[in-house]
């Protein structure tokens, strides 16, 4: 089952958290940079080991000082209007990130609204993606949240899933 929780996300103790994250990994703006001043400097020096992450991809660290064991960061597309691969890149993005969790036997997994802040991806159309990556992956976890920064991002993600 898919939850739709509108909390910071930053505050929620599970096994993962996802970072919509720069090509840096070093933080950001946004969800990006509240899960780095969340965690703490050992965040940045772990992601700084890394070597950074390609839009589409994902890489996973340690919570540090988050409540969440882990961050499984991904980069999501900017939008350019919709005919240059955003749909199949920000789905890469939710793929990715659900065979990180796999991959480290994760079961409790929260998502933010990958792109829809400055990366400008229109929100009905990012949380449609979402929604149809978290279905097909849902048998493989216990909790799979996503997590809304706005009651806009809220109802979009409750009418998709109960729809």
């Amino acid at each position: 089952m898919i939850e739709v929780l509108e909390p910071d996300i930053t505050t929620l103790a599970l096994d993962a958290i996802v970072n919509a994250a720069n090509a840096s990994l070093l933080g950001g703006g946004g969800v990006d940079g509240a899960i780095h001043r969340a965690a703490g400097p050992g965040l940045r020096a772990e992601c700084a080991t890394l070597g950074g992450c390609p839009t589409g991809e994902a890489r996973i660290t340690a919570g540090h000082a988050l409540p969440a064991r882990h961050v499984i960061h991904t980069v999501g597309p900017v939008w350019r209007g919709g005919a240059q691969g955003e749909p199949d890149v920000l789905a890469a993005c939710y793929r990715n990130s659900l065979a990180l969790a796999r991959a480290h036997a994760l079961r409790s997994i929260a998502f933010p609204a990958i792109s829809c802040g400055a990366y400008g991806y229109p929100v009905p159309e990012a949380c449609a993606v979402a929604v149809q990556a978290l279905q097909t992956a849902g048998a493989d976890f216990d909790r799979l949240i996503l997590v809304a920064l706005s009651a806009d991002i809220a109802r979009c993600y409750r009418s998709l899933l109960c729809g």
